[in-house]
């Protein structure tokens, strides 16, 4: 889950590479992935479609247990937002999601009322940021 990511646990990052535009995405989910090499787009084993990686420095150590890397990976599943806006996820977001925009090397991002679906606060309309419409 993205709450459970800790900051020393993506401390180097050193980029991430999306696959998609996320202007269009009201959420992405993130996971701690153990991977083989720091770099390079990772294989892809679950249901629905990566749409974006963490790319390590040179710096990142490799566990002596597994010889692996802990990357993130963000991805959707065929039942996510946007592919069926008005499914499970209409008015919520899955533990694991969180707006991309808030998301950076380095940055565990959060969740926001777009990617939870709901409406727009006070604060929000004040400052003229719209949610996108389904």
């Amino acid at each position: 889950m993205s709450s459970l990511i800790e900051p020393s646990q993506i401390a180097h990052e050193q980029a991430l590479i999306w696959l998609e535009d996320i202007e269009n995405l009201d959420y992405v989910r993130q996971s701690l992935d153990r991977l083989p090499t720091r770099r390079g787009k990772p294989a892809y084993h679950r249901d629905g479609r990566m749409v974006g990686y963490a790319v390590l420095s040179p710096e990142a150590r490799a566990s002596r247990a597994s010889g692996t890397f802990l990357r993130r990976v963000f991805w959707l599943l065929p039942h996510d937002r946007d592919q069926q806006p008005a499914g499970l996820y209409a008015s919520a977001a899955p533990s694991e999601a969180i707006d991309p925009r808030t998301l950076g090397a380095g940055v565990k991002g959060y969740k926001t009322e777009r990617s939870e679906g709901g409406p727009p606060s006070d604060a929000m309309r004040e400052l003229g940021i719209e949610l996108p419409k389904s």
